[in-house]
């Protein structure tokens, strides 16, 4: 399994996006195989060594005759859906160039079908997009992640006229994703990027828990001082990270205390991993109580919901921890015919203990006229004995 990380610090672009794969070990072949599958005229693929702000990089050059020929999403899409390639290359090609198309229709405010992509529809761009996606393809990512995305400041100049950077359909593009400034007063980010990033990238932030295999440096055609001008490729195998979860917390000293299992028990029911209460004592010596709530990231805000609703407080504190889990699985036991759910935990293998469900114990008890700790005994007897039986050699 391979994970991949982008470094967007210095923006991106086409080709620096098909140099990082280059460097990071794609055959150059395979790009150029995926580019004649669908350019209409001679394209060439080739690369250079080179360094920017210090740093060895490839550069990969698109090689196209002069033309003038304007493509609109409609043209690009037919030649890209002629072409013999993988499901996947085609798919994510498809992809970027709608997303390309969508943006420019939303800044000229005309239909995605009339976009007329100029230089974004020359063969040069057909060629970036193609290429990564078979770059992509050809390292077979499970998940690649990016950095917040530089795109630049100042002005650049577009088939229309001068355009104030970021330029509206690169802001289009990546609407929803962690942008900034960055150091250089230039386009960093170019649509054909964005649309790329916005297309290929599973999610955004940070280097990911990896053990690092490989890397790849792509560079872009400019060596500014402000900033080494690639993008860096990370590629390498998932490391396990330790489970976390949020801990919510609020002091509350105005609450009714029978109210209390049933907010308890809410809590447990939109998702909580666990919730209990601590007796403190406040200030003025006012007697209290500590809520606190584990629960997971996806499952927080309608714990927050509960607990701002059903209690008197007007406040949390959130803090994240660490949770080690043991392997849990569930078996039966019967006590007079009365079957009660055992939960059953392992470490390493070997399990270390094995405790009936209340809830179930309680229930038997009430079909059987039995007292609660008779049968919570006989359960809890019938379930060890089944342990030392499961651990016992053959």
């Amino acid at each position: 399994m391979t994970i991949g990380w982008l470094d967007c610090a210095a923006g991106a672009s086409g080709d620096m996006l098909l140099g990082a794969l280059v460097d990071a070990g794609v055959d150059l072949a395979v790009l150029q195989q995926a580019v004649d599958a669908v350019a209409p005229e001679p394209v060439h693929l080739r690369t250079e060594t080179v360094t920017r702000g210090g740093l060895g990089a490839t550069r990969v050059h698109v090689d196209v005759d002069a033309s003038d020929v304007t493509r609109t999403w409609t043209d690009v899409r037919r030649l890209l859906e002629a072409a013999t390639l993988p499901a996947e290359v085609l798919t994510t090609s498809l992809r970027a160039f709608a997303r390309l198309a969508e943006a420019e229709a939303e800044v000229h405010r005309v239909p995605a079908e009339q976009v007329h992509f100029h230089e974004v529809g020359a063969l040069d761009a057909i060629a970036d997009v193609v290429g990564v996606a078979a770059g992509l393809h050809a390292l077979g990512l499970t998940a690649l992640t990016c950095s917040p995305v530089a795109l630049g400041s100042g002005t650049t100049r577009g088939a229309h006229g001068p355009l104030p950077v970021p330029v509206p359909a690169v802001l289009a593009l990546l609407t929803g994703v962690p942008v900034l400034a960055g150091d250089a007063p230039y386009e960093m980010t170019t649509p054909t990027g964005a649309a790329l990033l916005a297309t290929a990238v599973t999610g955004w932030g940070g280097l990911p828990p990896m053990r690092v295999t490989r890397t790849g440096m792509g560079a872009g055609g400019r060596d500014p001082a402000e900033v080494a001008n690639v993008v860096r490729l990370v590629l390498g195998e998932p490391a396990e990270e330790a489970a976390t979860a949020l801990l919510l917390e609020t002091n509350v000293d105005d609450l009714d205390p029978r109210l209390w299992p049933a907010v308890l028990q809410r809590l447990l029911d939109v998702g909580a991993s666990d919730a209990w209460l601590t007796p403190i004592l406040m200030k003025k010596g006012r007697p209290a109580h500590t809520l606190s709530v584990l629960c997971h990231d996806d499952d927080a805000d309608a714990v927050r919901r509960v607990v701002f609703t059903e209690t008197s407080t007007i406040g949390l504190r959130t803090q994240r921890v660490g949770k080690l889990a043991l392997e849990r699985t569930e078996t039966r036991v019967e006590v007079d015919g009365q079957r009660i759910r055992v939960k059953v935990a392992v470490h390493e293998g070997q399990t270390v203990n094995a405790n009936p469900e209340y809830d179930d114990v309680v229930a038997a008890a009430s079909a059987l006229g039995r007292p609660v700790k008779a049968v919570l005994a006989a359960a809890a007897a019938q379930a060890q004995t089944a342990r030392k039986n499961a651990s016992a050699p053959d």
